[in-house]
């Protein structure tokens, strides 16, 4: 049906990411960037910026963001759907405020956001819209027209996001030896964050106990395994844990951590484990080096055989399944009748982040939500 790829009343879509270095040069700035605001010397950023320089002082993010750009445009286009697609970054050139001024230059004004963050949390989702606000407040003062803009919902149960996942272990599976398979551990890692954060993510009705972060990895997790069983007839044991852990010491966070895991599961006389990254939307620097460089060392470091699974990336079935959610938020808002794609036991999100989901540390003003001053 033609009206079947109408994007009314959208006029355009941003992909919205966390940007990231492209050379030694940026490390330190960029570093500066993320932790604007916290007082951090710059000497300490040095030593964090270790892992950029062990791969040239580059980031895979914005390259891994440039190929969802051109999967997204091919995809649209092949498919009919006349919607151009933006880039803007939170940290790093193309930054978020030079982009959306482009977009209103060129005459959008109504903007859905894409953001490479699929589960709820405070810095996957609210700091993002945050991020969407102060960016409008600064095209205000420069006396622009505000554009509408809308996030889409939380992707982390869609079909095009959990296939390639499991499709990515089923391979990390086949390249274990034969005689070691069937008994490998399957470890779902996503990105650590404070257990006070954890607990207040989603909206209020879902605070507390890890929140909507902890059930909504969980709940990806139990698909993906269960495909796994589906397609080898194997039940392989599975557990969530966490990396990438930066907050001070004192504070908890969420564990047990990777690399506390593996040697857990050693000791329990595990024979392999995959790790998959399901908290990662691509190979950023936390699935280059804490996973592919660190807990693959320690892996080696105990004899315990391990293979590291794909992220989605731009694989073609996640750019249908961003064609698809553009479609479903379009009918949506135009009154029309959706049936969202939504698999395991939550459903599909909410469309408008509801007052009081994943609360700000401080009060900040936050666009394409209830309680949004831009609506």
């Amino acid at each position: 049906m033609p009206d079947a790829l109408d994007a009314s009343p959208y006029d355009a879509l941003l992909l919205l990411s966390f940007g990231g270095p492209e050379g030694p040069d940026d490390v330190v700035p960029f570093l500066e960037n993320v932790t604007r605001g916290r007082g951090i010397p710059k000497e300490r950023l040095k030593e964090v910026g270790q892992h950029y320089f062990l791969f040239g002082g580059v980031s895979p993010i914005n390259d891994q963001n440039r190929a969802l750009l051109d999967a997204l445009r091919k995809d649209f286009a092949g498919h009919g759907l006349d919607l151009p697609v933006y880039w803007g970054n939170r940290n790093w050139a193309p930054y978020l405020t030079d982009t959306l001024r482009e977009m209103v230059r060129d005459g959008r004004r109504r903007i859905l956001v894409l953001a490479t963050s699929a589960y709820a949390s405070y810095s996957g989702c609210r700091q993002y819209r945050e991020n969407l606000a102060d960016s409008l407040a600064a095209l205000e003062v420069e006396g622009l027209e505000l554009p509408k803009i809308d996030k889409l919902r939380h992707y982390f149960n869609h079909l095009g996001f959990v296939e390639p996942m499991t499709d990515g272990v089923l391979r990390s599976l086949a390249d274990l030896p034969e005689e070691i398979r069937d008994g490998a551990h399957l470890a779902f890692t996503t990105h650590s964050i404070p257990i006070s954060a954890a607990d207040t993510s989603g909206p209020a009705g879902e605070h507390g106990d890890g929140g909507a972060y902890v059930r909504q990895h969980l709940d990806v997790a139990r698909l993906i395994a269960a495909g796994v069983r589906e397609r080898t007839g194997v039940d392989h044991p599975w557990q969530l844990v966490y990396q990438s852990r930066s907050g001070a010491p004192h504070i908890p966070w969420l564990e047990p951590d990777i690399c506390d895991h593996l040697e857990e599961r050693h000791a329990a006389g595990v024979p392999a484990v995959v790790m998959a990254p399901i908290g990662f939307v691509s190979d950023h620097m936390e699935v280059l080096y804490d996973l592919d460089t660190e807990a693959t060392a320690r892996a080696a470091e105990l004899g315990l055989p391990v293979r590291r699974s794909a992220t989605v990336g731009a694989d073609p079935r996640f750019a249908a399944a961003v064609r698809e959610l553009v479609l479903e938020r379009a009918a949506a808002e135009s009154g029309r009748a959706v049936a969202p794609c939504a698999l395991g036991a939550l459903g599909a999100s909410h469309d408008l982040c509801p007052v009081g989901c994943c609360p700000a540390r401080a009060p900040r003003p936050a666009a394409a939500g209830a309680d949004s001053p831009y609506a």
